[in-house]
């Protein structure tokens, strides 16, 4: 057997292993009473800590070296599978095992902690266990920094954006914060000026809001042999290629808020149907970074969802399934609901212009965070204060400000930058899907979402983690990121 073949055996198991993991952590956050927290952490732990001494086994990073000398008789998918084992294999063996645990279990304990401190507004109640949890991500991060040759906090972002900078993330976002607030007026302006939104009058019983969802589902193409629907405190996507699970959340007052959150899960979990079946268990059948995944699901969301075409599909299909009726109901109308944008203060409910706001400031306060340079007791004047320069708005409570996001607190920290990166992906992808299927408007307005869907499938899910995320755009796009195709979408959808 050699070296690189003993690698694909040892990572399928590796992958079994987290994708079991990755089921566990579905049911915790959707289906899991709440006693039975402790008993899951225990599992969660056990399981990181067996992925963990799996791929830090001394054996492997001598399998990784002899794999190299026969790279030469490596096919072009086998070559990038490689340089993805290598990849992870460093910020695995940069961690002990103690501090993997250490992690999880704090982790655990945090997020548990969270979901009591977020209704009850009250940012005290979780700072402690976040405050362990921060002492650990620096720790790691320090730990990975020293292996990658970067800060610690770009090591933190390289796990969810690999090869992602600060340093070139930094100008393109203030580039951003300065474009966006005179264009959110003009568009504010504008919006005012024609008037009232007519809002379809509720409420709207979760039952139909969901088996509105399940139908919008069935259109995007998603597989219900392979995926479900359920409901949980903050909309997730979780589960394995072959059987995803998506979450959303209801409010009886406002059917657009579950919907959206619907749409934009399906557009991550259709990425995850689509990655190459053959390399399901390797690294190289991976999602590329969260960039692109979060250019999948805004593509839907945002993009597709949100496009007059598309509203011409569901407005008679809204009425149907939540008895509407009347000129609120009307395409126009809802159209204009839609792309509706004022400042709010809640990122998973902000329209498309005010969106990159939200995460301009978590990018800079969990860079503040990691680096000392922000005390986590005054996190939450600090988030009232950016969201008074960013968008002109102070939240009222905790709730609505630094408690509102589960991520920090389940210590995903490097995450955030990755939405408005992939914003500015999706933008870009459906560019170029627009020149490459002409009818695409017309498709979509028919409720026909596969010459969509195929295009993606053909030149990205397809690709899996065989090209860097730079690497992946330019081959669907032709070019490199580019902000200003976003803005000019913005300019084209909300001023044109």
């Amino acid at each position: 057997m050699s070296a690189y073949t003993e690698l694909e055996r040892r990572f399928h198991r590796l992958y079994a292993l987290r994708n079991a993991n990755n089921v566990l952590q579905w049911d915790w956050a959707a289906m899991m009473p709440t006693g039975g927290a402790e008993a899951r952490a225990e599992q969660v732990a056990a399981i990181k800590v067996v992925c963990h001494e799996q791929i830090s086994d001394p054996a492997v990073g001598d399998l990784l070296d002899r794999a190299e000398e026969e790279r030469a008789g490596l096919d072009a998918w086998q070559a990038a599978n490689l340089a993805e084992m290598r990849r992870q294999w460093i910020h695995e063996t940069a961690l002990d095992a103690r501090l993997v645990e250490a992690m999880s279990r704090a982790c655990s304990a945090c997020e548990q902690q969270w979901r009591r401190a977020r209704p009850a507004a009250d940012f005290a109640m979780v700072q402690p266990q976040l405050a362990e949890v921060l002492a650990l991500v620096r720790e790691a991060g320090a730990a990975k920094a020293a292996r990658l040759g970067c800060s610690t906090y770009d090591a933190l972002l390289d796990e969810f954006e690999p090869g992602g900078r600060a340093a070139e993330i930094e100008p393109v976002f203030a580039h951003l914060a300065e474009v966006l607030p005179p264009l959110r007026a003009k568009v504010v302006e504008r919006q005012a000026a024609a008037g009232p939104v007519l809002r379809p009058a509720g409420p709207f019983p979760v039952e139909r809001q969901r088996a509105l969802g399940l139908a919008v589902m069935k259109t995007l193409g998603f597989d219900f042999d392979h995926g479900r629907l359920d409901t949980s405190l903050h909309p997730f996507s979780g589960g394995v290629p072959d059987d995803v699970r998506i979450t959303t959340r209801y409010d009886e007052a406002d059917w657009v808020q579950a919907l959206m959150g619907v749409i934009h899960e399906t557009g991550h979990a259709q990425y995850e149907r689509g990655l190459p079946p053959a390399w399901r268990y390797q690294p190289v059948g991976q999602s590329r970074g969260m960039s692109t995944h979060e250019g999948q699901s805004l593509l839907m969301e945002m993009q597709a969802g949100r496009s007059r075409a598309f509203l011409d599909y569901l407005a008679p299909l809204a009425r149907e399934h939540l008895g509407g009726d009347g000129p609120a109901w009307a395409p126009d109308n809802l159209h204009r609901l839609y792309t509706a944008v004022h400042p709010g203060f809640i990122r998973v409910d902000a329209d498309e212009v005010t969106y990159p706001s939200h995460v301009i400031l978590r990018f800079r306060l969990e860079r503040a965070l990691i680096g000392g340079d922000l005390a986590l007791a005054d996190l939450p004047a600090a988030w009232n204060a950016g969201m008074q320069e960013l968008l002109g708005i102070t939240p009222p409570s905790d709730r609505e400000g630094c408690l509102q996001d589960i991520h920090w607190y389940d210590g995903a920290w490097g995450y955030f930058p990755t939405y408005t990166l992939g914003a500015m992906t999706a933008a870009q992808l459906y560019d170029a899907a627009g020149r490459a299927l002409p009818g695409l408007d017309d498709a979509i307005r028919g409720g026909d979402f596969g010459p969509l869907l195929g295009w993606l499938r053909a030149n990205v899910h397809g690709h899996g983690s065989k090209l860097s995320a730079r690497g992946l755009l330019e081959h669907a796009t032709g070019r490199a990121l580019d902000p200003a195709v976003f803005v000019r979408h913005l300019e084209r959808r909300y001023l044109g």
